[in-house]
């Protein structure tokens, strides 16, 4: 049976040493830690994404600010916003719930975000960083991947590592975290995606598989070989009549076909999703402490 990856318990130990941390930034220093939070529309997954960001603030005593605008809202409206937020010293990050309406320009939005501000991790300037082993805030998803492998021991060193998907949020940041030549990295990396005439071909050859393509089960048994470790990104609501609310919410790979095989696997839920939160508060911490340096 495989080792089951509890995201929950990792991002309440983190979320734990973030209180006290918080606690003390404030004591120290009279600093509390701001964000502030951008909702477009009324996207039920968005608005339940956000309402999970506010309580996370909540709970570790974060000051944070939550603007949910209609759905008519102009691009200039918005951009006037997060100038605002980057001239505001209460605020030491600025997220913007996505996807947002097909009228706004998300890359203009995301290039006006202060890159020393941008917690989400996906300015440019944030992504090269990364990309060259500078500090900068890394995405949440990713850097919470990375956390769940190092929480739980599993080695990535010399390993060969296959992203099944190529966005710019998970696939391409989490292959280049995984690739970098520090002791929680150093793997070999495959990046996977629909030009692959044979999946299958690059994922057997995989000691680690991350998932997260955006198709309910689509991994099985026998895309994968025997001890695999099986990271699930993927979040997708399926109709089930048997559940009280109709739909259940299921991964990319199919958990009951291939746990059985694999030597440890991200449930869905309770996988890898608490760890982005997990993760965007620490970006947020160490945004208002000062910790994150953006030198060369």
């Amino acid at each position: 049976m495989a080792l089951i990856i509890d995201g929950k318990q990792v991002s309440q130990k983190i979320l734990g040493e973030l209180k006290e941390k918080t606690k003390a930034l404030k004591e120290t220093k009279g600093i509390t830690p701001g964000i502030a939070l951008l909702l477009v529309g009324d996207n039920p997954a968005s608005k339940s994404y956000v309402a999970s960001k506010k309580k996370a603030c909540e709970e570790l005593g974060y000051y944070s600010i939550v603007e949910h605008l209609p759905e008519t809202t102009t691009e200039a409206e918005i951009l006037k916003l997060i100038h605002d937020w980057n001239n505001d010293d209460r605020i030491h990050g600025i997220l913007v719930q996505l996807p947002l309406p097909r009228h706004i320009n998300e890359l203009k939005v995301t290039l006006t975000i202060k890159p020393s501000k941008d917690v989400d991790g996906f300015h440019p300037e944030n992504f090269g960083r990364l990309v060259i082993g500078l500090p900068g805030f890394k995405p949440c998803t990713p850097a919470g991947i990375v956390e769940l492998l190092k929480f739980y021991k599993i080695s990535t060193s010399g390993k060969h590592i296959v992203v099944v998907g190529r966005s710019n949020i998970v696939g391409k940041p989490v292959a280049n975290l995984l690739y970098q030549k520090t002791s929680d990295a150093n793997a070999i990396v495959t990046i996977c995606h629909t030009g692959a005439s044979d999946l299958r071909r690059f994922t057997r050859t995989a000691d680690i598989v991350i998932a997260a393509i955006g198709k309910p089960k689509f991994i099985t048994a026998d895309f994968l070989s025997n001890g695999v470790v099986v990271i699930d990104v993927g979040i997708n609501r399926v109709e089930d009549p048997s559940a009280p609310k109709g739909y259940k919410i299921v991964g990319d790979v199919d958990f009951d076909g291939v746990e059985p095989i694999a030597s440890a696997i991200t449930p869905v839920p309770g996988g890898v999703g608490p760890m982005t939160i997990a993760m965007l508060m620490k970006n947020t911490y160490l945004s208002a402490s000062g910790e994150l340096k953006y030198e060369a």
